[in-house]
């Protein structure tokens, strides 16, 4: 396959990239801070009268079925919880990345917002069973940012799309990964890792969204939240996705020495991702 663009220009792309609103930053760096109280998500969420709206239309909305209506920050996030309220700021504020139709994928519009959302919901179920103590909601949030890069490569893969796919079957190349390097010189785990180094996210956050297909080589103290992201997105795959991508991953077999999880889990997991998808999508797109 013939390189279409350089690093050096999809660098430059993703440093246009907006940043997201204050209110979305300080919310994923608590989730990724365990020493803190949910009264600091109240307090930035008070601060933000946009978010604030938002969050008491989707608590009352009919996804939720509440008998009385919440009119507080406070009832609000203790009904929606932290993860959900984070996932609410950050789709608010990064919207045209995360709804965007993904052209170089072949995946229609909101596929990436679909796709991340289901990833998140198994990525909190998964990390229940890490061998090591892991924050399901830090996993979730890990789940909703995981392939953030494919927003910006989508721009510089159109009409390219069955070229990966066609080089993949022939053995040109091993995975999805190592055709959009060919084409590009970059792969949507590492433009979502720059993206994530501009947004001053959390290294715990960056690495996730690095080494989310190759979770063995992230840094040790990450490792376990790069397995349960890397397992959530086949899972989400799994469950439905409408992208060229799908399933054109490797598996890394180690997850084992991570995360203990048998077949009857997964597919619990699974049960799980498919009952509260439709929730979630629904509060947050219907209102």
């Amino acid at each position: 396959m013939k390189q279409r663009a350089s690093k050096e220009e999809i660098i430059a792309a993703i440093k246009e990239v907006p940043l997201l609103s204050p209110s979305a930053s300080q919310l994923l760096q608590l989730s990724a801070n365990s020493d803190h109280d949910i009264s600091e998500v109240v307090d930035i969420v008070k601060c933000d009268a946009a978010l604030t709206a938002r969050v008491l239309k989707i608590v009352n909305s009919v996804a939720y079925g509440l008998v009385h209506e919440v009119t507080t920050i406070e009832r609000a996030v203790g009904y929606l919880g932290e993860r959900m309220v984070a996932g609410i700021a950050l789709g608010d504020s990064a919207s045209a990345l995360f709804h965007k139709e993904l052209e170089g994928y072949d995946g229609p519009k909101s596929e990436l917002w679909n796709h991340d959302l289901r990833t998140a919901i198994a990525a909190r179920e998964i990390a229940k069973q890490s061998k090591q103590p892991l924050s399901p909601d830090l996993a979730f949030t890990a789940g909703i940012l995981h392939a953030v890069g494919k927003a910006v490569l989508s721009d510089f893969l159109q009409q390219t799309a069955n070229d990966v796919l066609t080089s993949i079957d022939g053995h040109e190349v091993t995975d999805y990964l190592a055709g959009e390097r060919e084409i590009l010189g970059i792969d949507h785990t590492e433009a979502g890792y720059e993206l994530a180094r501009n947004w001053e996210l959390p290294e715990s956050l960056q690495c996730a969204i690095r080494y989310h297909h190759r979770p063995a080589e992230a840094p040790p103290e990450y490792q376990h939240l790069a397995y349960a992201v890397h397992l959530g997105c086949i899972v989400a795959m799994m469950c439905g996705s409408q992208s060229s991508d799908s399933l054109q991953y490797h598996l890394d077999q180690n997850y084992i020495n991570f995360i203990d999880l048998t077949s009857e889990q997964l597919a619990l997991v699974m049960l799980e991702v498919n009952e509260t998808f439709g929730t979630m999508h629904n509060a947050m797109t219907d209102t």
